[in-house]
């Protein structure tokens, strides 16, 4: 029985699970967006056409990705996380601000100065 087009969307693209990621900007600022191909998104702001955001931010960093089941679910949990302030976002999260974060990766251009 073929996959209905609703069906294909909530489990994602070839059986990707959807995630919500965090990225850390240039300026300092968090970044949260979704995605169901977490490398080819991170690679789409690298390049500068992911988000006009991040374009004018960068470098960035990944700090985090939460894995979530449906699509429906991440856009619910980005959602709900844009809402709070920056230091809501920073306590929900578990993340750790300094200049060098442990779980963070770098991306998009010269790393940050201390």
């Amino acid at each position: 029985m073929p996959l209905k087009k609703a069906d294909a969307l909530e489990s994602g693209k070839n059986g990707r699970q959807w995630c919500v990621y965090v990225l850390r900007c240039s300026n300092d600022s968090l970044y949260i967006g979704i995605t169901n191909d977490l490398d080819k998104r991170i690679e789409r702001h690298r390049v500068g056409t992911g988000s006009k955001f991040v374009r004018s931010w960068r470098p960035f960093e990944l700090l985090k990705t939460i894995p979530c089941e449906t699509a429906g679910e991440a856009r619910r949990l980005e959602y709900d996380l844009k809402r709070l302030t920056r230091q809501k976002k920073i306590e929900a999260l578990g993340l750790r601000m300094g200049r060098q974060n442990g779980n963070a990766h770098h991306a998009g251009g010269k790393p940050f100065s201390s």
